[in-house]
């Protein structure tokens, strides 16, 4: 049987949510999309929050709230998914790389420093720098905050892994430490909509602008109008905004899913140790949790000692999926992919992440993996390295 690398997981009281707004009177634009919103806003310990179709629509409006245009630059890390980057560049601005930090494989503060001091000298500072909590881990972001009020940065968080997870002991997407904070609801990740993602601020100036981006620049209330209303019916498009909405069906899987998103983690809490556990005599780097962040773990990375193991990356991936291990590579660094490529990146520039790319690999983790399954995994995993 197939062994994916992640998976939602559907029960009854999910199923009977989304049946329910299929009954009822509104299938999109009722009341279940705010109550979503309250839900995770709730949590997160944050007062706004703003449900959209994907985390990559929520990157993008959070950029344009941000009034990211043509000649900005933003920064981000390259071990993402494209989407990190391309929200700038839906905003006509530039973009460019941090290196990663060898241990969390998050935005290195210390490289961010480097190419800060640098990038002032020059004139030329980022307007958004863009951390990505990869696989749920939260990065610096007390000292990422601190260079971005030194230097006149805003700040989006890419949370798309980590809801549900902690930094210095508060809900990652509080926004103290950011101006804007993104999850996303795939069904790979912590919580599914099937599609979906979240905007989430403490500033109302910012929801307002996003929930309005949302519903193509549109304003309902007269003292939101430039100009006078006709009536009760009228509606008044203010600037060019998008069809970003996620429907009340979505939000209702979302709803129920919410229920049980300390549950999720904490089975992919225990089954991360237990991989470690599994592998701790293996040519294996298992991932590093630093101590100020309690990981959402959407992903299990692990870095293969190539030189004791006498085999090539390609060879045990190739290896796993033919036996229905379904392994996978997070990420291939943003600046190789042939868009980015063309910009000039040099992949020398980026040592860490180069370093990390050979050697990566991603093994199945999700809240119904069972033990049977993940010790397959390992063993088929060391059955890879004896070809």
């Amino acid at each position: 049987m197939y062994i994916p690398y992640g998976r939602q997981d559907i029960n009854n009281a999910d199923i009977e949510a989304v049946v329910r707004v299929l009954q009822s009177d509104f299938l999109t634009q009722g009341e279940i999309v705010p109550a979503f919103e309250n839900a995770v806003a709730e949590i997160c310990q944050t007062p706004y929050a703003v449900a959209v179709n994907s985390a990559t629509s929520a990157l993008h409006l959070a950029c344009m709230a941000l009034d990211l245009g043509p000649k900005d630059l933003v920064w981000t890390t390259p071990i993402s998914f494209v989407a990190s980057a391309n929200c700038a560049r839906y905003c006509g601005a530039e973009v460019d790389f941090v290196d990663i930090d060898p241990h969390t494989y998050n935005l290195s503060v210390d490289q961010l420093k480097k190419k800060l001091k640098l990038a002032s000298l020059n004139k030329r500072l980022p307007k958004i720098v863009i951390p990505v909590h990869f696989s749920g881990q939260a990065c610096e972001m007390k000292q990422i905050h601190s260079l971005g009020e030194h230097y006149g940065f805003n700040i989006i968080e890419d949370a798309s892994h980590a809801i549900g997870g902690r930094y210095l002991n508060s809900p990652i997407g509080t926004g103290e430490y950011s101006d804007i904070t993104v999850f996303s609801f795939h069904p790979v990740k912590i919580i599914t909509t099937g599609e979906g993602g979240m905007a989430l601020t403490r500033h109302r100036e910012l929801f307002q602008r996003m929930k309005r981006l949302r519903t193509h620049g549109i304003v309902r209330e007269p003292d939101e109008m430039p100009g006078e209303s006709d009536g009760p019916w009228f509606y008044q498009q203010i600037e060019l905004g998008y069809n970003y909405r996620l429907t009340d069906l979505q939000a209702a899987l979302g709803l129920s899913q919410m229920t049980r998103l300390e549950t999720f983690i904490k089975q992919r809490h225990f089954l991360a140790s237990r991989y470690d556990q599994l592998l701790a005599t293996l040519p294996v780097i298992t991932p590093w949790q630093h101590p100020d962040s309690y990981s959402g773990l959407h992903l299990y990375v692990i870095r293969l000692k190539l030189a004791e193991i006498q085999r090539t990356r390609l060879e045990i991936f190739n290896y796993l999926r033919s036996a229905e291990i379904g392994v996978n590579i997070h990420y291939i660094p943003i600046y190789r992919q042939a868009y980015y490529a063309q910009m000039g990146f040099q992949a020398s520039d980026f040592p860490e992440s180069e370093k990390y790319y050979a050697e990566t690999l991603t093994l199945p983790l999700y809240p119904t993996l069972t033990e049977a399954d993940q010790d397959r995994v390992v063993q088929v995993l060391k059955e890879a390295f004896m070809l």
